[in-house]
């Protein structure tokens, strides 16, 4: 076994569990030993684009000392908006030694000075350069028939230049996943759209317009259902299409998953692992049709 620390972060341990027992069910079908973080906190959420404000690199910072604190100088990560707060954290305080020093002076009941020295990685570029997709395609038991999906990177995957995992306009990543799981993805123009993030609290009608333009799009390009890489997303387009179905009458339900949840299928991990509860729109019966539940 492969051992590997992990970040998990808030949402996976409550709304998000589907995400996290998904993940770690198909990590352990391809060999890897997932150690979660101690004493991790939150990653702070959004990364602060004000030159001089460093406090709010306290929080992503603490948790790359964690990394180091257990041994390793790499730490996975799910959530695609931790992903991005860690990564632009870490790359930030790389490039600004006065400023990494002021963060550690601060922390200074931390063991452990952090020097710039972890390697922040999400799973998709694990299974892209790690595991690869022409392995992880020997290592599929189980494929659908004719399932096809419309991938959904939002803002955080690709974005900026430089922090996201792959071509800021034209990604592939999701769909490369998708091929070796035996899924065809449609062509789908608002893949890198926002979800309308954290509108969805004081304006949840725009997020519902935003979800209905998303989510028409992938249908009308054929889609059975959307794969997702972050809570915030998944609930923008899940949860928020009870509002779209009440502004929109020709609003048509379409399930949306994340990732994980097609990748531990196909190795073979048992439903109970996949959290399909969790959903609003459940996407049991189109996975029943093409036959991989």
């Amino acid at each position: 076994m492969t051992k590997i620390s992990y970040y998990p972060g808030c949402t996976l341990k409550n709304n998000a569990r589907n995400f996290e027992d998904s993940a770690l069910c198909a990590l352990a079908r391809l060999g890897y030993e997932v150690r979660e973080l101690d004493r991790w906190n939150c990653c702070g959420t959004v990364f602060s684009l004000a030159t001089d404000d460093l406090m709010h690199h306290l929080a992503p910072v603490r948790n790359l000392i964690r990394t180091k604190e257990a041994g390793s100088d790499t730490v996975l990560t799910l959530c695609a908006m931790c992903y991005n707060t860690l990564k632009r954290a870490n790359e930030r305080v790389k490039g600004d030694a006065d400023g990494l020093e002021k963060i550690n002076d601060f922390m200074d009941r931390e063991k452990v000075k952090y020097a710039g020295d972890v390697r922040v990685l999400h799973l998709l570029e694990l299974l892209r350069d790690e595991v690869t997709f022409p392995a992880l395609a020997r290592k599929v038991v189980k494929k659908p028939d004719g399932l096809r999906a419309a991938n959904y990177y939002g803002c955080l995957l690709v974005r900026p230049k430089g922090i996201g995992l792959d071509d800021l306009e034209n990604p592939v990543v999701l769909e490369d996943l998708m091929a070796a799981l035996g899924v065809a993805s449609v062509d789908f123009p608002y893949r890198t759209e926002c979800c309308g993030a954290y509108l969805t609290v004081d304006e949840p009608r725009s997020v519902a317009e935003r979800t209905y333009r998303i989510l028409t799009s992938a249908s009308r390009q054929g889609a059975d259902l959307v794969t997702v890489s972050c809570p915030l997303c998944a609930f923008n387009l899940d949860h928020r299409q009870k509002e779209t179905a009440r502004l929109y009458s020709d609003f048509a339900p379409l399930p949306v998953v994340y990732f994980t949840q097609l990748l531990a299928l196909g190795l073979g991990c048992p439903e109970e692992a996949l959290r399909f509860d969790l959903h609003h729109v459940d996407p049991r019966p189109v996975l029943k049709q093409k036959g991989v539940l």
